[in-house]
């Protein structure tokens, strides 16, 4: 199982095997699977490879290879991180939505209040002027050439 290559690694699988399972490695890695849903996984690898799980537990050098790059960049796939990145735009373009629509409710209701205070204010001067016209009303003459003192 192990022996000189690569620090004591070595691939127990066909050169065959190794190159199917370094070029699923490859597209997975650059988001372009084949064959599965593109998720990180050694299931994927596997079926990506189109070999079965105990030839692919074989080829130690490559599955080293793999853990390490899932050490150094993680088990995010580029298109998840595209994902992640979009949620995360439309998670703070709705927090800013939501904050104009809080603002506009705010002023919606100043709004409302005011004119409220105007329908009143205007109700209540309607009611005054009601009341005053009911008093009697005197004409102004005009003085013409007769009517001088």
């Amino acid at each position: 199982m192990t022996g000189p290559v690569d620090g004591g690694l070595e691939d127990q699988v066909s050169p065959k095997t190794a190159a199917a399972l370094r070029a699923a490695m490859t597209r997975l890695f650059e988001g372009r699977p084949q064959r599965t849903d593109g998720r990180l996984t050694k299931e994927n690898l596997h079926k990506e490879a189109q070999v079965s799980r105990a030839t692919m537990n074989r080829a130690h050098k490559i599955l080293a290879e793999w853990d390490a790059h899932l050490a150094v960049h993680g088990k995010v796939t580029p298109g998840e991180s595209k994902r992640d990145a979009t949620i995360a735009d439309l998670k703070k373009r709705l927090t800013a939505k939501t904050q104009e629509c809080t603002l506009m409710e705010k002023k919606l209701k100043a709004a409302h209040t005011a004119i409220a205070a105007l329908f009143h204010d205007n109700e209540a001067l309607r009611r005054q002027l009601d009341k005053d016209v009911s008093t009697t009303v005197t004409p102004i003459r005009l003085r013409g050439p007769r009517q001088r003192r």
